[in-house]
């Protein structure tokens, strides 16, 4: 089946035979004995040029699936026995890199040190394909369908600001009296004037304005605590502060949706052993219950937001 499919991609015996390190003779026989075996021809020769018959035509895609295939299975299984190497790209958001990436890629290192990764730390969005990325991280809803993509982590967001800003200017009972707050809008977002809770009746978007809208989590989280008013940051930024009261969890009672962090990488029949292993270390490191959400269940009750009403 090789030697036929390499006849008719190669349009002719001699080529085909160059390419297969064989003679002329030995591939013409091979053909020869194909069509005998299956009792059709399935080639026209001429002096001139090599023609697929009907049957031919037929066999020639079954044999170019059948061989694809091999390849793939030989591709997979050298994977696994091979050692993990080589360059790793890699494309993460830059608080989430900083805070969190940045521990865990010495501990991959130490594991797997024939890999080398070259780490792009920005919170754009950038196409994996056409800028060459092996692996991103991505946070919130994904966009881009022809990637695969493999949720490694919950991320859990929330309404937060200082006691201080708080004390000055009301605890939010409901979503509604955000309108009346000054709110920090990451600018990153598709919608960053609009906040999604979640109520007893589903959820809710509030629209909100304020004095502040940055692209970055840690400037938004900066001005926080800063007492600049309040604003919606995921837990692996602001859990330190809420665990030491600089800052306080907002409407507690109406929680956030869930956007997940996924690894997604470009789609292929074999996923490269390098992109496997970094991504089953990070589910493994991060997991369904990160630790930076430890201990910030507690904080949330719902009875920490009617304090001091």
């Amino acid at each position: 089946m090789e030697v036929f499919a390499e006849v008719v991609e190669a349009e002719g015996f001699s080529a085909a035979a160059r390419r297969l390190g064989l003679s002329k003779s030995a591939v013409s026989k091979q053909v020869g004995r194909l069509e005998d075996r299956l009792g059709v021809r399935l080639l026209n020769r001429t002096t001139r040029r090599l023609s697929l018959t009907e049957a031919g035509t037929a066999f020639h895609a079954a044999c170019r699936r059948v061989l694809d295939e091999a390849e793939t299975a030989e591709r997979a299984v050298s994977n696994l026995a091979a050692a993990p190497r080589g360059l790793l790209k890699l494309n993460a958001p830059m608080s989430f890199g900083f805070l969190h990436l940045s521990g865990a890629i010495p501990a991959f290192h130490a594991r797997f040190p024939q890999i080398i990764v070259e780490a792009a730390m920005n919170d754009r969005f950038v196409d994996l394909i056409r800028e060459g990325y092996d692996v991103a991280l991505r946070i919130g809803d994904l966009r881009d369908s022809s990637l695969v993509a493999r949720r490694i982590a919950p991320c859990r967001a929330v309404l937060c600001a200082s006691p201080g800003y708080l004390d000055r200017r009301g605890r939010p009972a409901r979503p509604e009296d955000l309108a009346g707050h000054d709110c920090l809008l990451y600018a990153n977002n598709d919608t960053p004037r609009e906040w999604m809770v979640i109520g007893p009746g589903g959820r809710q978007s509030i629209a909100v304005t304020g004095p502040l809208i940055a692209n970055n989590g840690d400037v938004l989280c900066s001005a926080a605590l800063g007492g600049m008013g309040i604003t919606r940051l995921p837990t692996f930024i602001v859990g330190p502060h809420l665990r030491d009261g600089r800052l306080e969890v907002v409407l507690p009672g109406f929680p956030l949706p869930d956007q997940g962090i996924h690894a997604v990488y470009p789609h292929s029949r074999n996923l490269s052993v390098k992109v496997r292993v970094f991504v089953d270390f990070l589910a493994g490191r991060f997991g369904p219950e990160p630790y930076w959400d430890a201990g910030l269940d507690a904080l949330a009750a719902p009875a920490r937001a009617i304090r001091g009403d």
